[in-house]
C-alpha cells in the first residue's frame, strides 16, 4: 500500500509583489483574506517600510504588550508569505502558552533575558533562557511560551512564515471558548467553583 498526504502553505507569488488596492474590498476565503493588487506602477517605496515598531504596544495584564504585522497595515508584505511581530514583556511578564497552527516562527531578543521554549507532540519540553542577539525557532503547530527572567524590560521580534498565521491562547480556548463545564471538570480534576473562576479569568463573555 501506498501512503498519502498533504502539504499546506500560503501560496506561491505570481509576480513580484502585490500592494493591496485599498479601492476594493477583500475577498473572504476560508482562512484568508485575499487583498486584490493595485497596478504595480502605483507602488511607491513607502509601501515596504513600515515604522509602527519603534515603541512598545499596550500591556496587557500578564505584562505582555505586542504589535502585530500583517499585510492589512504593511501592505508591502502582501502574498509575501510572511508576517511578524514586536513582543514587549515587563519585568516577571509572561507571554502564555499558545500556538500558530499556520505558522512557523523565529524569535530574536533585542533585549532581556527570556524564558522561552516549546512543547513538541511527546510533551517533551524544549526551553533555556535566550539572551540579547539569540534566536529561538518555535515549529509549526507546537505549544510555546516566553517569560522575562531579567530585571529589565524585555523586547522580542519575531517573524512567521505565513501572512496568516493564527494564533490559539491555550488559556483561553479551553476556559474562554465555552466547552462543556462537566467535560472540564473530569479532564483537569477541578470543582465547578474552580472552572467558574477560571472561565471568569479568560472568557470575556462572562465578565459583567
Amino acid at each position: 500500500m501506498h501512503g498519502y498526504g498533504t502539504l499546506a502553505s500560503d501560496p506561491d507569488p505570481i509576480q513580484d509583489f502585490c500592494i493591496p488596492n485599498p479601492r476594493f474590498g477583500a475577498i473572504r476565503t476560508a482562512h484568508l483574506n485575499i487583498l486584490p493588487c493595485k497596478n504595480a506602477s502605483e507602488a511607491t517605496t513607502d509601501d515596504f517600510v513600515f515604522s509602527g515598531l519603534k515603541a512598545a504596544g499596550n500591556f496587557t495584564e500578564t505584562g505582555l504588550a505586542t504589535i502585530p504585522v500583517s499585510p492589512s497595515v504593511f501592505p508591502g508584505i502582501n502574498t509575501l508569505g510572511m508576517s511578524f511581530v514586536r513582543a514587549d514583556l515587563k519585568v516577571g511578564g509572561i507571554n502564555p502558552p499558545h500556538y500558530h497552527p499556520r505558522a512557523t516562527e523565529i524569535a530574536y531578543v533585542v533585549q532581556g533575558s527570556v524564558y522561552s521554549g516549546f512543547v513538541d507532540s511527546s510533551n517533551r519540553v524544549f526551553a533555556k533562557v535566550i539572551e540579547q542577539g539569540e534566536v529561538m525557532v518555535f515549529p509549526r503547530g507546537l505549544v510555546h511560551f516566553m517569560m522575562n527572567v531579567g530585571e529589565k524590560p524585555a523586547t522580542i521580534y519575531a517573524s512567521l512564515n505565513s501572512q496568516n498565521p493564527g494564533l490559539q491562547k491555550i488559556p483561553t480556548a479551553i476556559f474562554g471558548s465555552g466547552i462543556n463545564e462537566e467535560l472540564l471538570e473530569k479532564a483537569f480534576g477541578l470543582s465547578s467553583k474552580q472552572i467558574g473562576t477560571m472561565r471568569r479569568r479568560f472568557d470575556p463573555k462572562t465578565v459583567s
